[in-house]
């Protein structure tokens, strides 16, 4: 009798890591693919006849589709098998990869690229998930390694549209990268379905409501749009910011620079969320990026510019991750929905904060504009620190 439960046991624990294993390469994949984006737009304008406001549409084309299809797929958690959700966002970023690479006109790229939004807001929509309920116990850990490998592949995927266009075409990358997605998807395919200790309950739209109002959940999807808020305005202007500031290759290398920092960044965070609590690591986390981002934008010249970006990199990224396992924390029966409001308070902080740094600019320089992410990064700060206050009053109650 023993044999046999710690036989299942055993089982139990190989089919976990099996489920772990694939959705950080999935993860890895797409992060691959969503830097890309980017990488790739100076190829499109000389490959298509496009202008510059119909390059503008690369990145809300991507973004539009994944948050919709996040959205739902948040709402209706608990009612369709995670391993068949799993399944179809994999395989489908993939076969949308596929199609960005064979597109023969942009419109038809657009397309690729919204559908490959859309079936990867499937994907993201279900991994993570999917963790909370395999790792009850870890969430901060998990969320962070997982954090890590979209950060290694962000990394990656720009230097694979460097090697492509060296090698003389952009779209060996899109074929390159769909190729690695057919082992994750036939692994996807072939696991039995995961052990996910009950999984996500079933939602109703005032148990929804109730989610949404809960403190921890407010306080999470602010803070998430803080510091995401930050690194939108980084992951847009930065390069900009370098330029006349870095010789030539140094300001094309900063953002890859502050994106490698979040390796060892998320790492690390993944480790201490255990040990200072999550709203603890994230106030020290935003206390010491306010410092970081006013050496860098305010003092910093020369080489000290590149370690600047380094330091910024290794800081904000750890907050993603901690602030999301907080939200989760509050309310772990219900861990999709609460993944979808993070990401969409993301996707707004992310999208919302380079088109007001595009007007400062205008009139005021990249300079200051890149100065004022000192303002969400203060903003941040007072949520986590109100956050904290506020529980440990509850606590005395």
């Amino acid at each position: 009798m023993n044999e046999t439960a710690n036989s299942e046991s055993g089982t139990g624990r190989d089919t976990r890591r099996w489920w772990t294993a694939a959705v950080f390469a999935y993860v890895l994949l797409e992060g691959a693919g969503l830097q890309m984006r980017g990488a790739v737009v100076p190829e499109l304008r000389r490959t298509f006849p496009v202008t510059d406001w119909q390059l503008g549409l690369v990145a809300p084309a991507g973004t539009v589709g994944f948050l919709v299809v996040v959205v739902l797929v948040g709402a209706v958690a608990g009612r369709f098998e995670t391993r068949k959700l799993l399944v179809l966002g994999v395989v489908g970023t993939g076969a949308g990869i596929l199609l960005m690479g064979v597109a023969p006109s942009f419109t038809l790229f657009l397309a690729a690229l919204l559908g490959r939004g859309m079936l990867t807001g499937v994907g993201r929509g279900t991994d993570r998930p999917l963790l909370s309920h395999l790792y009850p116990d870890e969430r901060g850990r998990i969320f962070g390694y997982y954090d890590m490998m979209w950060a290694v592949g962000a990394t990656i995927g720009p230097v694979l549209v460097a090697v492509a266009v060296a090698l003389g075409n952009w779209r060996l990358a899109y074929f390159t990268l769909a190729l690695a997605f057919v082992p994750v998807a036939a692994l996807v395919w072939w696991l039995p379905a995961p052990e996910e200790n009950g999984g996500d309950d079933p939602l109703d739209l005032s148990e929804l409501r109730r989610i949404a109002r809960r403190p921890e959940v407010v306080a999470m999807a602010l803070a998430v749009f803080c510091s995401t808020a930050v690194e939108g305005g980084l992951f847009t202007w930065l390069t900009t910011f370098a330029e006349g500031r870095l010789a030539g290759p140094l300001s094309t290398a900063s953002l890859s620079v502050m994106l490698v920092a979040y390796i060892p960044g998320r790492l690390a965070s993944s480790q201490l969320s255990e040990r200072f609590g999550y709203v603890g690591l994230s106030i020290g986390l935003a206390a010491v990026l306010i410092p970081t981002l006013a050496f860098t934008f305010f003092v910093a010249e020369g080489l000290w510019l590149l370690v600047g970006f380094f330091a910024v990199g290794l800081t904000v990224s750890g907050l993603y991750p901690t602030l999301l396992a907080y939200g989760t924390e509050a309310v772990p029966e219900h861990s999709a929905p609460v993944n979808s409001m993070a990401a969409v308070a993301s996707a707004l902080g992310i999208a919302t904060t380079p088109a007001v740094m595009g007007f400062v600019i205008g009139g005021s320089g990249v300079a200051f504009a890149m100065q004022l992410l000192l303002v969400p990064a203060g903003l941040l700060l007072a949520l986590v620190v109100g956050t904290e206050l506020l529980a440990g009053r509850a606590s005395e109650r």
